[in-house]
C-alpha cells in the first residue's frame, strides 16, 4: 500500500508540473502574468501547509508512523503525505516562476534605460539626481511601483527607493528576486528590517508581509538595480 500512495503522489506531482509549469507556455508570459502565477502558486503552498497544521502540526518532517512502526491513527497519512509531495513540488514550480520574473524585470529595466538614453533623459531627479546616483551606496533591487493600501505603502516604501537591505538579505549576498522571495514567505506577520537609500540619506522601514485586499504579500513591485 505505502509503495502504490508514493506512485500515486509522484504521478500527482507530475501531472501538476504538466499542466502548470509547461516551459514553453511560462516563457510567453509578461511580467505581470509571471507575478499572478507566482502569486497563485504561494496560495497553494499556504493551503497544503494548513493541511499539515491541521493533522497535529505533523508538517514537513513529522513521524507518520508509532512508536511500535504502525501508521499512525491520529492523523490522516495519505493527506499528510500528498500535502508534503505536493508542497515539494510547488515549492520547485515557485524557483522556477521566480528565476524567469527575475529575466523579464532585467529586461524590463535594460529596456527602459535604453529608451531613456535614447531620448537623452538623465537617470534620476532633476537638479542633482545624477550626482546623487553617484553618491549613494550599491543597493540590490530598486521600488519600481507600490499600490496604495498595501504593506509596503503602509510600511513606508516609496517609489524609488533603493535597498540595501532587506531582513537578512544584503548587497554581499543578493544572488536574485528569489532571495527576496524566500525571506517574504518566511516572515508572513512577522516585521522585517528594510533599508533603503532615498534622496540622499539612509531610511530604516518596518515591513510586515501579509494578506491584504490586493495581490501578493506586500503589495509592491521591484526591479533589480
Amino acid at each position: 500500500r505505502i509503495s502504490s500512495v508514493h506512485v500515486a503522489e509522484l504521478d500527482s506531482c507530475r501531472a501538476y508540473r504538466t499542466l502548470v509549469m509547461d516551459a514553453s507556455e511560462l516563457a510567453g508570459l509578461s511580467a505581470e502574468e509571471l507575478m499572478a502565477k507566482k502569486d497563485s502558486i504561494e496560495a497553494e503552498i499556504k493551503a497544503h501547509q494548513e493541511t499539515l497544521e491541521l493533522q497535529g502540526g505533523v508538517g514537513m518532517r513529522g513521524a507518520l508512523v508509532d512508536a511500535e512502526g504502525f501508521p499512525r491513527a491520529d492523523i490522516d497519512v495519505f493527506a499528510v503525505r500528498s500535502a508534503r509531495n505536493k508542497i515539494i513540488c510547488l515549492r520547485n514550480d515557485h524557483e522556477a516562476v521566480m528565476v524567469l520574473i527575475e529575466r523579464k524585470l532585467h529586461e524590463i529595466h535594460a529596456e527602459a534605460r535604453r529608451k531613456k538614453s535614447e531620448s537623452g533623459e538623465e537617470v534620476g531627479v532633476a537638479g542633482g539626481g545624477a550626482s546623487r546616483q553617484e553618491a549613494a551606496p550599491k543597493g540590490f533591487v530598486r521600488v519600481d511601483s507600490v499600490l496604495e493600501g498595501s504593506p509596503a505603502a503602509t510600511a513606508g516604501l516609496r517609489e524609488g527607493d533603493l535597498v540595501l537591505e532587506f531582513g537578512s538579505v544584503h548587497t554581499s549576498n543578493f544572488s536574485g528576486l528569489s532571495n527576496i522571495a524566500t525571506v517574504v514567505q518566511h516572515s508572513q506577520e512577522r516585521a522585517v528590517r528594510v533599508v533603503v537609500w532615498r534622496r540622499g540619506s539612509r531610511v530604516t522601514l518596518s515591513l510586515t508581509p501579509q494578506k491584504w485586499q490586493g495581490r501578493g504579500l506586500l503589495g509592491c513591485n521591484i526591479v533589480p538595480a
